[in-house]
């Protein structure tokens, strides 16, 4: 399992979502089925010491959203 931000944007409405999935691209897809019609971008740099999981989660999660 992978954590990694993200950034939710609508128009000019900003904010930021942390996910957690087995890659990059399913955390993507997460994040884009919470958040309908939003453009959702990965946070770069990848904080490494943030991005690896210890242990395993059954289900991929937004963790986080501000």
């Amino acid at each position: 399992m992978i954590r990694v931000s993200l950034e939710v944007r609508k128009g000019t409405a900003l904010s930021r979502a942390t996910v957690q999935a087995e890659s990059i691209r399913e955390a993507v897809n997460i994040a884009r089925g919470c958040y309908p019609g939003r453009d959702v971008r990965v946070i770069f740099p990848i904080d490494a010491e943030d991005f690896f999981m210890e242990g395993r989660t059954r289900h991929p999660m937004v963790a986080a959203a501000e």
